[in-house]
């Protein structure tokens, strides 16, 4: 069974760092590229990160761009998001996912960066930004 499981969350005051971790199962995982999403309370899902399956190349989101970043280790089957200088609207609950298997799934595409192109979800991480 394809299995992501998030973790690292937690409260860390603004200006803080935390990072995440996505570790994936059941699936050849160098084939795919990986996405971090963040819903917050109230709010509609948001697209934060994507690496490609060889970690060639990234995508962020404008409201993390220069804070976060995501890197990739395949021989551990692992997604990590390092987020640096953390504000209060960085609080959300954070999930991975992963694509359906496409002619994309390697890939960042649009699909993948706004999450309709994902068909597997891992449990989120709850990471609060407070003082």
């Amino acid at each position: 069974d394809v299995q992501l499981q998030a973790s690292g969350g937690g409260l860390v005051q603004p200006g803080g760092s935390l990072r995440l971790s996505c570790a994936a199962s059941g699936f050849t995982f160098d084939d795919y590229a990986i996405g971090w999403f963040r819903q917050a309370p109230g709010k509609e899902r948001e697209g934060v990160s994507c690496i490609r399956a060889n970690g060639g190349s990234t995508y962020y989101a404008d409201s993390v761009k220069g804070r976060f970043t995501i890197s990739r280790d395949n021989s551990k089957n692992t997604v990590y998001l390092q987020m640096n200088s953390l504000k209060p609207e960085d609080t959300a609950v954070y999930f991975c996912a992963r694509p359906r298997s496409s002619h994309s799934s390697r890939v960042c595409s649009i699909a993948n960066i706004k999450g309709y192109g994902m068909d597997y979800w891992g449990k989120g991480t709850l990471v609060t930004v407070s003082s």
